[in-house]
């Protein structure tokens, strides 16, 4: 059975409200651990770049995250556009994603690039769509033998027209499914891939019109959206003033998601110390969970060996013990997974 058809079943069983208990959760409870995004490339690993350490990944893992959104730069693995990846850094980041295995956790590769390589956008004539596609038909013969690694295809395209980023999609989808038909895609719209923009018409139509086109022979994907709270959504202000805005843009897209028999996944979200915040992240967790049935999973933003102490949405742990952020995912975190909804990412 396929995913889409998986989910298809699940919504049957209702089209006006949540199907799963209230009491269970969505399938990935995550965190981005950055770091290997960091620097100017190529840099060097462990001055302008860190892959996570396995104190860090085991830290995660022992808290109850049960995956890692793990970004990275295209031009660091792969220097020269359609030509083999960069010895060292492919090995830096196999190991990386053998160690997050080990511990059982799922693993999103996440090309962190917004759509371009040494800033040139993907369908210029600097960046092909063909180099675009090269660089996910490697990454699948690396990794698509291993169902518990998940492609994201690429991190907040922005600035270009919707269609032509789905072209770009429908590109590596076909690339990667041509190696493995197993791994679970996951697929931004432009505009940052904003829930609260999904419906708006920023660059020639709306990612929820446009990227139902999207095409995969496998029929095993979900749309990637990211939402912050902040006054300008960008998750830049030390605020959550727009904290109910955002958490509406969630219940409609989960009113969408249903009526077109599709899933997505919250790739980031983060929120600062205060106590208004961490509860809105216990509210955006809590939101994802109830409609489980359309949302596989969330990933805070963020955590990571590099990030500086000061950063407002770090929640990488202090030599003092854990960054108060945790609290708003701690219920998330304990609630059980729905079996038959969970079914398609067993592994």
């Amino acid at each position: 059975m396929s995913f889409r058809h998986l989910v298809t079943g699940v919504l049957m069983l209702s089209t006006a409200s949540p199907v799963l208990a209230e009491g269970t959760a969505s399938c990935l409870r995550g965190i981005n651990l950055a770091g290997a995004e960091f620097g100017t490339p190529p840099g060097k690993h462990g001055e302008s770049h860190l892959y996570p350490t396995e104190k860090t990944i085991a830290y995660f893992a022992q808290q109850g995250f049960n995956s890692v959104r793990l970004p990275f730069l295209w031009e660091r693995l792969q220097p020269k556009l359609s030509q083999p990846f960069d010895v060292e850094e492919l090995a830096l980041l196999t190991e990386s994603v053998r160690r997050m295995r080990v511990l059982g956790l799922k693993v999103i590769l996440d090309p962190h690039n917004y759509a371009r390589y040494n800033g040139q956008l993907i369908g210029s004539t600097a960046v092909p769509v063909k180099s675009f596609e090269d660089l996910w038909e490697r990454l699948a013969k690396q990794f698509g033998q291993d169902q518990g690694v998940i492609f994201g295809l690429m991190n907040e395209p922005h600035d270009m027209p919707a269609s032509d980023w789905l072209t770009a999609a429908n590109g590596a989808i076909s690339a990667i499914r041509r190696v493995s038909r197993q791994n679970l895609i996951l697929v931004p719209g432009t505009a940052w891939t904003g829930a609260h923009s999904w419906f708006d018409d920023w660059y020639g139509g709306s990612n929820a019109s446009v990227m139902l086109n999207v095409k995969d022979p496998a029929d095993h994907f979900a749309y990637e959206l990211h939402q912050y709270f902040d006054e300008d959504f960008s998750g830049k202000k030390d605020n959550c003033s727009r904290a109910a805005d955002a958490l509406a843009a969630i219940d409609k897209l989960s009113t969408w998601l249903r009526q077109q028999g599709r899933q997505a996944y919250m790739g980031e979200f983060g929120v600062t110390r205060a106590p208004a915040c961490i509860q809105t992240a216990q509210q955006m967790t809590q939101s994802i969970d109830k409609n489980s049935d359309v949302w596989i999973g969330w990933a805070y933003w963020a955590g990571g060996d590099f990030w500086p102490a000061e950063e407002a949405l770090n929640i990488q742990p202090t030599a003092t013990g854990d960054r108060p952020q945790l609290a708003g995912l701690r219920a998330s975190l304990d609630r059980p997974q729905n079996a038959k909804a969970c079914k398609a990412l067993q592994n």
